[in-house]
């Protein structure tokens, strides 16, 4: 062997540096931006919200039976909480769904882990660089919604006062605030349905069903609100999140749901996201026949999530003082008087009317559940009550009767059954138009636990 051999053997050989998280981080955004349907879903998400809630703010029949719908043509705050509503049902489990859901699956479809380990060399920083960017792109897929659904109704009605879910006036900086963090505890399910969608993209393998995973979760999530669940359970689904943000519209602010329910879906988030990045460092790279880890998927990712779920509905059962359903007789009589005295005033001002306080009406409402032969609590559509109110002078109280429709998340819808000339239907006129009396038909909120 000659000296130059020699030498070259003896060379120490050049240590191999792996690929630092933000280069691997900005390739996998540029992988998942340069795809056509990603591409289009951020077209769409800053396009379509706008133009959807200009055009039904510019039609005579608005979705009524959609919260706030009733108010886009008086405010355009009203559609954005409209767009958040449907988005929170349908847009966002499909939208976690196509990103999160098929960020790792696509390299098993493609066979393409070995040349990306090649290049990077370490499958925690591929599993942290593909979470990262497609968190990036959902990021910017929800904020696509929010502004293009708030300019779409800022440009199509103005900035005007929003009416609250306990009928008083919002006005429009503040209400560019509650929308705003309204969007923001919507990211939190959100976050919780892309790590369901990151662990089933990782367990299932080229299986189309890690791909369904998200909007299967969220439907389940969303049946399981509209069923007669203890408040317990309701809460602790990180599903309620996506309707918890309708407490930011009373006054005072109905908080303590709406932190729980983020609070619980971060919880999921980053468990959900935990138990992906534990079976992917973990998985065969070498098997090409790789399809998942079948059984193991259901031992350390559906297990653990059900465990979960039964810890947070013990913890929030012992957190709060509410059992049952939440809604219960006194509480319904006491959010549709404050409903009620609110809008009795709004009305008041839109007749022109002599002006008259909340104290000075002192406004009751007595409400009975299927004539008073059920209990007296619960939802159903056969609550009717009577609403009660003094004017200063008049020695006889107003009464006015209404039938109202109460959802299992203490949303209520409250029809005017009069007298016709106090809650029927009737046009007056106001700033944007003419509008239906807020007396004849008003959303509500009963708060499920118990303040008081």
């Amino acid at each position: 062997m000659t000296v130059a051999e020699q030498a070259v053997m003896t060379e120490p050989t050049p240590a191999v540096r792996r690929v630092p998280v933000s280069r691997g981080y900005r390739f996998e955004l540029v992988k998942l931006v340069s795809q056509w349907r990603i591409r289009l879903l951020v077209l769409a998400c800053w396009i379509a919200p706008g133009l959807f809630v200009a055009g039904v703010s510019q039609q005579s029949t608005l979705p009524a039976d959609t919260l706030f719908g009733r108010w886009m043509h008086a405010t355009g705050w009203a559609g954005p909480l409209v767009m958040l509503g449907f988005a929170g049902t349908w847009a966002l489990p499909l939208l976690t769904s196509v990103v999160a859901g098929d960020v790792f699956a696509s390299e098993d479809r493609l066979g393409t882990w070995r040349h990306l380990l090649v290049a990077v060399r370490s499958p925690a920083r591929i599993f942290v660089a593909k979470t990262l960017a497609s968190l990036t792109v959902i990021l910017l897929l929800v904020a696509g919604l929010a502004v293009s659904s708030t300019a779409g109704g800022l440009a199509s009605v103005g900035n005007q006062p929003l009416v609250g879910l306990d009928g008083h006036l919002v006005s429009p900086g503040d209400a560019a605030v509650r929308v705003l963090l309204s969007w923001a505890a919507a990211l939190a399910p959100t976050l919780a349905l892309a790590a369901i969608g990151l662990l089933g993209s990782v367990a299932l393998g080229r299986s189309p069903m890690g791909l369904l995973l998200p909007p299967v979760v969220a439907l389940a999530m969303s049946v399981a609100q509209m069923l007669p669940l203890p408040v317990a359970v309701r809460l602790a689904l990180p599903g309620y999140a996506f309707i918890s943000w309708n407490g930011l519209f009373t006054a005072p602010a109905q908080l303590a749901p709406l932190l729980i329910g983020v609070a619980v879906s971060l919880v999921w988030a980053a468990l959900a996201t935990v138990l992906a990045y534990a079976l992917f460092v973990r998985r065969d790279f070498t098997n090409p026949a790789y399809d998942g880890n079948g059984r193991r998927a259901l031992t350390v990712g559906l297990l653990p999530l059900a465990a979960l779920t039964a810890v947070t509905v013990g913890a929030v059962a012992v957190a709060t003082p509410s059992t049952g359903s939440g809604i219960d007789q006194g509480k319904v009589q006491r959010s549709l008087a404050t409903a009620f005295a609110h809008l009795y005033r709004l009305q008041t001002r839109q007749l022109h009317r002599p002006a008259v306080t909340e104290a000075r009406l002192r406004t009751s409402a007595a409400c009975t559940k299927s004539d008073g032969q059920a209990a007296q609590e619960g939802a159903g559509n056969d609550w009717r009550c009577v609403v009660s109110w003094h004017l200063p002078g008049v020695a006889v109280a107003g009464t006015a009767i209404y039938q109202l429709d109460i959802t299992s998340d203490g949303r209520f819808v409250a029809d005017g059954d009069g007298p016709k000339e106090v809650n029927g239907y009737f046009l007056v006129r106001t700033p944007t138009g003419d509008a239906p009396n807020p007396l004849w038909q008003f959303d509500g909120n009963v708060e499920l636990l118990d303040t008081q």
